[in-house]
């Protein structure tokens, strides 16, 4: 599962980055979630991690194959994007199909971790409930829960700096996220599915804002799809069946074939 956009150090500000927040150890073999065993060639004076974090496994890019936005057209997208986001309201009222099309032509790099906030909501929640991240993690929490978020941690990302080491700052981060979401929706608790979302996440954004996109995600948009039984998704899943029969007979075999 590779992320679309720059460096996981993008989404931060400098005063918002520390020494200890990028781990550069490598996790040997192949656990779940590496997506491989493909390792970055070690030659003198090139690095082995791309621009997304990531140091081997599937989801390493290799820079040779990698086909980038011009300079001038990344800047001026990014000019545009922070004028949305300085006049949020006046653009999601009077010109969403143009939010839209911009979102589609691919957010900026810089950008994408504030836009995601707005996209989905999570800046409101987030500036509305204020203290509410640091409480829940006060909180003991569901042990249950917390025993097998302590199971998963290091099945993320394992070929991601941030994740890499077992204990690092990533892990830590990434407990934290899925510890608080347990406890703000105990309904549904924790959800292996959950872990791959945050972590995405916390490559580009700090700990609590990762939380409430996670937040805004699962119960505005994604509602029932992480509760016991996964109704919503079945449904969904039971409705895309239906469409591609409609209208792609041979992806529709294809499916039902792999599906059984």
């Amino acid at each position: 599962m590779a992320t679309n956009g720059t460096s996981f150090t993008r989404g931060y500000t400098s005063d918002e980055l520390t020494d200890d927040s990028f781990s550069s150890g490598l996790q040997n073999g192949n656990t779940p979630g590496s997506g491989g065993e493909h390792q970055t060639p070690s030659e003198p004076g090139v690095s082995s991690t791309d621009r997304y974090g990531f140091t081997g496994g599937g989801q390493f890019t290799d820079p040779s194959l990698e086909t980038t936005v011009p300079p001038v057209i990344l800047r001026s997208r990014e000019v545009k994007w922070l004028d949305m986001l300085e006049n949020w309201e006046k653009w999601m009222t009077k010109r969403f199909k143009k939010v839209k099309e911009r979102c589609r032509k691919g957010i900026p790099p810089s950008i994408r971790a504030r836009a995601w906030q707005y996209l989905c909501g999570s800046k409101f929640m987030m500036e509305h409930n204020r203290g509410i991240f640091e409480g829940y993690l006060k909180q003991p929490g569901n042990q249950k829960w917390i025993d097998d978020i302590k199971k998963d941690l290091h099945r993320q990302f394992p070929f991601h700096e941030m994740f890499a080491a077992r204990g690092g700052h990533g892990q830590e981060d990434l407990f934290r996220v899925l510890k608080a979401y347990t406890i703000h929706n105990p309904q549904d608790g924790y959800c292996q599915a959950h872990a791959p979302i945050a972590a995405v996440l916390l490559m580009h954004m700090p700990a609590e804002q990762a939380f409430w996109c996670l937040v805004a995600l699962c119960d505005k948009y994604l509602t029932g799809y992480y509760s016991p039984g996964l109704e919503a998704i079945q449904v969904d899943g039971d409705v895309l069946f239906g469409l591609l029969k409609k209208v792609s007979i041979p992806t529709y075999k294809h499916m039902k074939k792999r599906k059984n």
